[in-house]
């Protein structure tokens, strides 16, 4: 858990905390580019700062066979501008987080349990890829595709740390199949031939 603090800490240091104080954020508010508008001090509770993971259940989870259970400002209004963010991701056997991206964010993985091979696409199209196991720490820059998967038997678990409170992601299968985008161009796009497209289209609930 040294290793978790750490992060916390290395994290925190570059957020701008120092300057502002603490901002929580007013979720019933728009989010802008640099975050929530903060709540009436007078409003803040401790709960602002606090929460327990718990798993989400997406239209992808069944599709990847895994468990995301975030603690991003959505989950804790307090971390409105501070900079960083965490989840709880457990890769069951044979589970994956497909090739992805966080443009707003650089991600740091701490390995708990299990074996996990993960890794990234450069902007030269160098390969990165380890298979981590507990205790383990690996970077994933921001804005680079990357992938996580379970490489043993059994629940393979992983805390992710993000450089944003609210990290988003955008995933490759996602957006080719749980979209509108045509099938007639995904075909023609990916070279994927027109049954796979339609196949995929079915599980991730895409039109088009």
């Amino acid at each position: 858990m040294f290793i978790v603090f750490f992060l916390f800490a290395l994290v925190y240091s570059g957020g701008h905390v120092a300057v502002q104080g603490y901002c929580v954020a007013d979720l019933g508010a728009a989010q802008t580019t640099t975050g929530y508008p903060c709540k009436p001090p007078t409003s803040v509770k401790i709960d602002d700062f606090f929460t327990t993971f718990k798993a989400v259940d997406t239209n992808f989870s069944k599709a990847f066979n895994v468990s995301l259970a975030p603690a991003f400002v959505g989950q804790i209004p307090g971390l409105n501008g501070l900079g960083f963010g965490v989840s709880k991701l457990d890769l069951f056997e044979g589970g994956e987080a497909p090739l992805h991206t966080h443009p707003d964010a650089s991600e740091l993985l701490v390995a708990l349990e299990g074996n996990i091979t993960t890794g990234f696409i450069g902007s030269d199209n160098t390969v990165f890829v380890k298979t981590i196991t507990k205790g383990d720490v690996f970077v994933l820059p921001q804005g680079f595709f990357h992938f996580l998967l379970n490489a043993g038997e059994g629940t393979a678990t992983v805390i992710q740390a993000f450089s944003s409170p609210n990290p988003g992601a955008q995933f490759v299968d996602v957006a080719l199949f749980a979209s509108a985008f045509a099938s007639e161009l995904v075909t023609k796009t990916t070279f994927i031939s027109p049954a796979e497209v339609k196949r995929l289209k079915a599980v991730f609930g895409g039109q088009g």
